[in-house]
Order: structure tokens, then sequence, then C-alpha cells
């Protein structure tokens, strides 16, 4: 064995000198300093929410804090956060209690949700599927998923709970395989809770409760409803295996006295999943068809300005229609028609929090499918969908925007 010293090349060298390719020996980068001199942290948005956030009020949450020791009981006296209840009630824990969404109240008696600003009702049928089925359980979906959020939006220093009332109306009782028995129980529903001056949020089902939802308002109203429809799917065709599916809400919405197809607006259509049916019909009714390419070139600002500007023309209201297989399936595998090209989330959050600060007639989030979903990924930005639209109506002042136009109230 040779027993002769190994002599490094690196041996006695300064310490910067020793630069190799050799692991652990690198050299530490020199560390630069840049100097941004027009770069003022007041002036951004992070810093301006939390300038906004101080001031909110926090009433709603003190009497919400109340009402929780009033239901539940004061806890036990080893606890000494003493707003802290014995049995869970409202947000707290957000891994305990009833999951209505976002923790609102339950409303037993539907004839009290005249008394909220909106009110969230469940429409568990997917009878309108092709293809998968299970969108039936979205409700139930994002309601428990709804758990975890607070109602506060840092971005935009709103707070739901202290700047509005929210209700869960609980889910309209649908029929499954009939599609007609069940449009006819929907647009009932929808009409009640309109007609009662409440925001109808509608979570669905599938797509084709579309066109009895936007039925249950335009009943009540004699002027004119726009719709924002985001989708990869036209879904304007008469019929799809001799029914009216979830192919078809638009065909029959703009069939109505008072919604015209030229204030249809979609948005993010493409793909390989556009029945040719649809797209001679859209040709034929003139509607307004913006794929993701086109929203790519003009930027998302500019197709909100179009969106509004042509849904709004000669209109007195706008309804937003969101199907969450608009957003690439990768972040929302859990629909019955994956495709790939869609928005990317932000994208369209962003573009519907734009178009909703004009102010809304109702609001459908459809083909949320929970036995297709992973880690709760799509019935969670079905949940965003919805208070994305109620944040931005309040941070601009148009909750109850819509009032003015429900001339013709049904009552049961």
């Amino acid at each position: 064995m040779d027993a002769r010293p190994i002599h490094s090349p690196l041996a006695g060298a300064p310490a910067r000198a020793r630069a190799t390719r050799v692991a652990g020996l690198m050299a530490a980068p020199e560390r630069r300093r840049r100097h941004h001199p027009n770069f003022e942290i007041r002036g951004m948005q992070g810093w301006k929410a939390l300038e906004a956030e101080e001031g909110l009020s926090e009433a709603g949450w003190r009497k919400e804090q109340q009402w929780a020791l009033d239901m539940g009981l004061p806890g036990a006296d080893s606890i000494t956060d003493k707003s802290i209840p014995t049995f869970a009630r409202g947000e707290l824990p957000h891994f305990a209690g009833i999951n209505t969404f976002l923790k609102a109240p339950y409303v037993e008696n539907v004839r009290d949700v005249g008394k909220y600003d909106a009110a969230v009702l469940g429409i568990p049928f997917d009878s309108g599927t092709t293809y998968r089925p299970g969108t039936r359980f979205g409700p139930q979906g994002i309601r428990r998923i709804s758990a975890l959020y607070t109602p506060y939006n840092y971005e935009l220093g709103v707070d739901l709970r202290e700047q509005m009332t929210l209700c869960d109306a609980g889910d309209v009782f649908t029929i499954p395989a009939n599609l007609e028995k069940s449009f006819d129980q929907i647009s009932k529903g929808v009409s009640h809770v309109f007609s009662s001056g409440a925001l109808p949020i509608m979570l669905g089902g599938d797509h084709s409760i579309g066109f009895p939802c936007v039925r249950g308002i335009a009943e009540c109203t004699s002027k004119r409803i726009g719709i924002i429809h985001f989708d990869r799917h036209i879904d304007i065709q008469e019929k799809d295996l001799d029914e009216r599916m979830h192919t078809t809400p638009w065909y029959w919405a703009t069939n109505l006295p008072n919604v015209k197809p030229q204030n249809l607006v979609q948005l993010g259509i493409g793909g390989w999943q556009v029945p040719r049916y649809g797209v001679q019909e859209a040709r034929k009714r003139g509607t307004n068809v913006l794929t993701i390419d086109d929203i790519e070139k003009i930027g998302l600002e500019k197709t909100a300005e179009i969106a509004l500007e042509l849904a709004w023309k000669d209109a007195d209201a706008v309804y937003i229609s969101f199907d969450v297989d608009s957003i690439d399936c990768g972040f929302v595998p859990g629909t019955g028609w994956p495709e790939p090209g869609g928005f990317l989330p932000r994208e369209a959050l962003k573009i519907l929090g734009l178009v909703a600060a004009e102010g809304l007639c109702g609001l459908e989030v459809v083909e949320v499918s929970p036995p297709y979903d992973t880690s709760d990924i799509t019935a969670l930005f079905g949940l965003r969908v919805v208070v994305e639209a109620l944040g931005s109506m309040v941070a601009h002042g148009k909750m109850g925007a819509h009032k003015h136009i429900i001339d013709k109230p049904v009552s049961f």
C-alpha cells in the first residue's frame, strides 16, 4: 500500500480561489444589491390591502360569536378564550359543524329567503349528463369544501359577513331521470328566490340546469336579460340524444321572449368537444363567441369590457353561467367533460370579477362532479367562483342592483 501523502492542488489556496466543479467547493456567489429608485412598498396592492382591512367592521363577527355562545353553551372552565362555545356553531372550527355554504345560516323555511341579500340553492341534478355523471353531488361537494374559507378577501378588502347577508336555502327537490319535471322544480325554486329580492346563487348540477334557472328569473320580469357564459362547450344545440341535455341550455334560454341570443356572450369556447350542431345554431342566432386564443390576444381586461358591452346592450340585467370545465382540466379534474387548453384559474377569476362588478341578477356554477375530483380541488374552484362574484359586487356597491327589474314577482 502506497503511504505517500496525497497533495491536493487546492491545499493552501485562498478560500475565494477554490472555485471548482467539485460539489461543495464552489466559492460563495457575490451578493449584489439592486436599487429600485421608483419602488414604494406602500403603493403596492399588498400594502393597500393591509390598510383597507382597518376600515372593515367586526360587528358581524362579534354577533356570530355571541350567537355561538347562546346556541352552543359557553365553553369549559379551562378555556381561556371565552368566545369559544361547547358545541361548534358558525365559522369555527373550520373542520367541524354542519356544512352549509360558507357556514351561512340555513333557512329551513324558504319563505324567509327575502330577509337576505343573497341565497344559495343547490341543484343536485345530473340526468342531463351525456358522458360522466356525478354532478348531482356537486352542491354537497362545494358546501363541504366551503368550510375551508373565511368570508374575508385580502386583495378586495371585503368581508362578506360584515358587508352583506347570505343564507343557504338548501337543495331543490329534483326528480332523477325526469328532465322536464326537474326543470319545472328548478324554475319554481329560482323564481321564488328571485321574487323575494334575494340574489339567487345556484350550485349545480350539470349544465342542463342553465335553461330552467334563467327561465325562473326571466318569468319574474318584463326586462331584458343578458348572459355571460364561461365554458369550453357551446351548449346551444336544440337537442342531444333526443332530449334537452347539458349541451342545449342556451338554445332554449334564448327562445325566451326577454332573453336574446345577441346578448349571449360565450367565453373560452374551443377544443375537440364542440358539437357542430351547436356551432351551426350559434352562427344562425348570432351569439358572441370568444375562444381562449381570442382572449389571449386581446387581454383579460379587454375581454371583460367586450363581454359587458355585448351582454348589457339594450339589456337591463346580466346573468352569469360558469361551467368549471372552462378551466384547463389539469386544474379541475372533477367534471363531466374535461378538456385541456382552457382558462388558467386566475385568468377566469379575473374576468369574472370584472364582469360581476357591474351587478348580476343570478349566478350559476355547474359541472362540479365530486366522484371524479381530486382532493376537492374542482369543488374548491366552484366555491371560489361564487365568493369572487359576491366579493366583486360588494366591493363595487352592486349587491341588490337586480331588484329594480322584479316587476312580475311570483307568489306560492
